[in-house]
């Protein structure tokens, strides 16, 4: 079985729809360096994408409640106002509810909104969602701060898995500190039970994470929006091997921004940028185990 657990929930219901809406963007350089970021995703697109795998995490990120504006503070760049938090939290839930057998919905809140432990008990008991992603650079807030640990206890006393966007960012306002994974080692000690995902194996951060996921049996990193940037995906693997983590690595694609058939398909390739060198090999046997790890039990989703 394989499990991807970083997809992004499509904004756009129907083909027509993405067609028909303007281009948006918040970054200021490609999120990845071969080919323009994909803006516009429709339902059925999503879903052509994920037959390349069994069943696949999909989420959306809540914006500032709080008149921040930033990062860009309209919905159609992908980030909601306070008045519309629960509709990123809807939305997810609509494409889920449409493919339960394939999908499995994440929530995404806010620790400074007013009603966060509301919303978090709605998404799971209404929405029947199951997880939650954050990214606390993309909505600025301290993942050590007071707020984040009322969000992350009550996620440990009710089960819920948390992915974490992690690593670098081309977005200018987005505080690269912190998405750095070494906040999330002290994250983990205050909340042993709770399990966290470090989405990119925190990229370029890749020592930290592997620091991180080595000490603590909760904590999981993620190969999401590597593998196009070569000697970065090999140097990654090749820490985790000489660190013994390849075991705590999970399958995922960042779909839009990669696709999970893109993503299977350049393992085997990892070692090619090292022809006529002495350098040491990934493992592809050890790291197509990645690929098909069961996610769902480690995460308690199964």
């Amino acid at each position: 079985m394989i499990i991807d657990v970083h997809t992004h929930t499509p904004r756009y219901r129907t083909k027509a729809d993405a067609d028909a809406a303007p281009p948006t963007g918040m970054a200021n350089a490609p999120m990845r360096p071969d080919r323009p970021d994909p803006s516009r995703i429709a339902w059925d697109e999503y879903m052509e994408a994920m037959q390349a795998v069994d069943r696949a995490v999909v989420f959306n990120i809540a914006g500032p409640p709080d008149g921040d504006q930033y990062p860009a503070g309209l919905p159609e760049d992908g980030i909601v106002k306070r008045e519309q938090a629960r509709a990123v939290n809807d939305a997810t839930a609509a494409i889920v509810q449409a493919y339960p057998e394939k999908l499995i919905g994440f929530m995404s809140v806010h620790p400074r909104d007013p009603q966060l432990l509301e919303e978090m008990d709605r998404a799971v008991g209404d929405l029947g969602l199951r997880g939650i992603k954050l990214g606390p650079n993309y909505q600025n807030f301290d993942p050590l701060g007071d707020e984040a640990s009322i969000l992350f206890a009550r996620a440990q006393e009710l089960g819920l898995p948390i992915l974490l966007h992690q690593g670098t960012s081309p977005v200018q306002f987005a505080d690269l500190d912190w998405a750095h994974p070494r906040h999330l080692d002290r994250v983990a000690t205050r909340f042993p039970k709770l399990r966290l995902i470090l989405a990119h194996f925190a990229h370029p951060w890749q020592v930290d994470a592997l620091a991180v996921i080595r000490k603590h049996p909760n904590v999981w990193a993620d190969i999401s929006a590597l593998h196009y940037r070569p000697w970065s995906y090999w140097t990654s693997l090749r820490l985790a091997t000489e660190w013994a983590v390849l075991h705590k690595l999970l399958f995922g694609s960042d779909f839009p921004v990669a696709t999970p058939q893109e993503t299977i398909d350049a393992i085997p390739h990892i070692n090619d940028l090292l022809e006529g060198t002495a350098l040491p090999r990934v493992p592809v046997d050890e790291l197509m185990q990645v690929v098909h790890r069961d996610a769902l039990d480690i995460l308690g989703l199964d």
